[in-house]
């Protein structure tokens, strides 16, 4: 056969075969092929301390530079002028989309250095089973969620407010930059990083984890929920050689039984439970500050690389979950923002699914729609906006219907008896 046609034909087949895999043929980026991946500062100070907010900086721009997988946004400024950034991975239009939200509460900053790290090893893999991932998903993170917090080593933001109580009535920068996201990238997966202190003998695994709670978290979206933490998450912390638990229960160290429940409900404010009720799967993970050995209490960058470790080791779990059940988490994601459109079922004001609702927060016949006065509209148009809620403004006004893919969220927003709405809305029966 002639060279050349030879030659061609290869080319024409290693095409098609790409083309079926979704995979580019090329490897990786010309330039990220001779340029070493970027470090964080945790990494080049060996975990000795934590990445500053510069360093972090200059990290995502390098990371930005070094590939076209990555694209490197900014989605709100803090009150101290501080950027919230969003790093977009992946295909940019893929359908399976998956969240991260990284340090939420600025003192605990081993989940936002895991973040950093996972960012630039995605980016700059080269294996083929990242690569198929990336060419069928978009991976989303805010790497960090509270940097005013962040600088300042604070749980809260620079006004004190804790921004993971901050989901509903969206009063913070913070908080409101991640809404929209949630809001316009439509994910499928939301996963929150999170640090906790320990209390021997009853709550000292070095993770937990915990899935939506809330009872109006459509009950396919709950499962997968659990399965990714059962079936994934968790298996993959054992592997790593991490303990790992369920959030907020208190167990018996001999039996493992629990004992009782210190947190962890189904309150909606919180983006675990937010997330479920905005149909989308959601999983908090925290890992455990306090130094687990005697090594650790004498080194504190020893526990610190722990604590990222453990943090890496869990997220491994759930990238192999994104992957192996995209096709599971979609139909339940999709099913249950359709599901608002038939205006059907109950809905909770208060319980959580180890915790059976009340008569009283059970809405078992919810009107069909709020209507809000001039001035109660005012009030919260920017709020139900940045909800993805729609309202129908009218002369007086405006009529929120629930017969919407937020559906369950808007009595939580407008109903007088919800603990955390926004305005106390006209039940409208008969529309």
């Amino acid at each position: 056969m002639n060279s050349r046609i030879h030659i061609r034909l290869r080319v024409l087949a290693l095409t098609a075969i790409a083309a079926a895999l979704a995979v580019p043929l090329v490897t990786a980026p010309a330039e990220a092929a001779h340029t070493p991946p970027p470090r964080t500062g945790f990494e080049s100070s060996d975990g000795a301390r934590w990445t500053s907010q510069p360093e972090e900086q200059t990290f995502l721009a390098a990371v930005d530079r070094g590939s076209d997988r990555v694209s490197v946004g900014r989605i709100g400024t803090t009150k101290q002028g501080r950027p919230l950034q969003l790093v977009r991975i992946g295909a940019p239009y893929a359908t399976h989309t998956v969240l991260l939200i990284c340090t939420q509460h600025g003192d605990e900053p081993s989940g936002r250095d895991a973040c950093l790290t996972k960012i630039r090893d995605l980016v700059y893999a080269k294996d083929g089973a990242t690569r198929r991932l990336l060419a069928r998903t978009r991976i989303l993170v805010v790497p960090t969620a509270n940097p005013d917090g962040r600088a300042a080593n604070t749980r809260g933001n620079s006004d004190g407010v804790d921004i993971n109580r901050d989901h509903i009535a969206l009063k913070t920068a913070e908080g409101r930059a991640i809404a929209a996201v949630i809001r316009d990238q439509r994910p499928d997966v939301i996963y929150d990083l999170h640090e906790y202190g320990a209390t021997p003998p009853y709550y000292d695994r070095e993770l937990f984890d915990l899935w939506p709670r809330n009872l109006n978290t459509d009950a396919k979206v709950h499962d997968e929920s659990q399965i990714l933490s059962e079936r994934y998450v968790r298996p993959a912390a054992h592997a790593s050689a991490f303990t790992i638990g369920t959030y907020g229960i208190w167990t018996d160290p001999v039996t493992g039984d629990p004992i009782r429940q210190v947190a962890g409900d189904g309150q909606e404010r919180i983006l675990r439970n937010a997330s479920g009720v905005k149909n989308a799967l959601g999983l908090l993970i925290e890992s455990r500050v306090d130094p687990l050995t005697e090594g650790e209490q004498a080194d504190a960058a020893l526990n610190n690389r722990r604590r990222v470790a453990s943090q890496l080791a869990a997220l491994g779990g759930l990238v192999s979950f994104s992957d192996e059940r995209r096709g599971r988490i979609e139909a339940a994601t999709t099913g249950a923002r359709l599901a608002g459109f038939k205006d059907r079922g109950p809905v909770y004001l208060g319980g959580a699914d180890n915790d059976p609702a009340t008569g009283e927060e059970t809405l078992a016949d919810p009107p069909c729609g709020y209507r809000l006065d001039a001035a109660q509209y005012e009030e919260v148009k920017d709020e139900l906006a940045l909800h993805g809620v729609v309202a129908r403004p009218e002369a007086e006004g405006a009529f929120v219907p629930l017969r919407q893919t937020e559906r369950e969220l808007i009595p939580l927003l407008l109903d007088t008896r919800a603990a955390y709405h926004l305005t106390a809305g006209d039940p409208v029966t008969a529309c």
